[in-house]
């Protein structure tokens, strides 16, 4: 069950997301949250405008590894727009994260690339973080808010 405050997170995510399609990148943004709710770390995908491989979950795990103990990442929880890639599941268990809440699912991101005749543009196959990192408890998608990073996507998918 997504709390409200959970849904506060989740709609930064969103706005971050926002933040980056503006900027040039895929509409992706993550926070993260120590177990006490405070948040701690945001970012958005720079994959673009950076480096392929700055995406925001692998920025916040890296920050959370350098800045956090091991107990503090187990207890954290990574809130963010989109599942995580394969590469981002795998920084996340690697840095000792704890829980990952997303808007959006890659298979529904797979589904609205379909709707729209997109054909994938990234290197890896998509795997769902439960196949990458299958002892992170994961929550998602969140249904409504799904629909605003479906929206943010769409926008993506007719820039390129």
């Amino acid at each position: 069950m997504i709390t409200d405050n959970e849904m506060q997170h989740l709609r930064r995510c969103v706005e971050l997301a926002a933040e980056a399609l503006e900027a040039g990148d895929e509409p992706l943004g993550s926070v993260l949250v120590d177990g006490e709710g405070h948040v701690l770390r945001e970012d958005r995908n720079r994959a673009n405008t950076v480096d392929a491989t700055y995406h925001p979950e692998i920025a916040v795990a890296k920050w959370a590894a350098e800045n956090m103990t091991s107990e503090a990442r187990a207890k954290a929880v990574v809130y963010t727009s989109g599942e995580h890639c394969a590469m981002c599941s795998a920084a996340h268990a690697w840095a000792g994260l704890g829980r990952i809440v997303y808007v959006s699912s890659s298979k529904q991101l797979g589904a609205w690339m379909d709707e729209m005749s997109v054909k994938p543009s990234s290197p890896i196959n998509t795997l769902s973080i439960q196949e990458v990192a299958p002892n992170v408890p994961v929550d998602g998608p969140v249904a409504g808010l799904d629909e605003e990073v479906k929206q943010l996507h769409q926008r993506s998918f007719q820039k390129g």
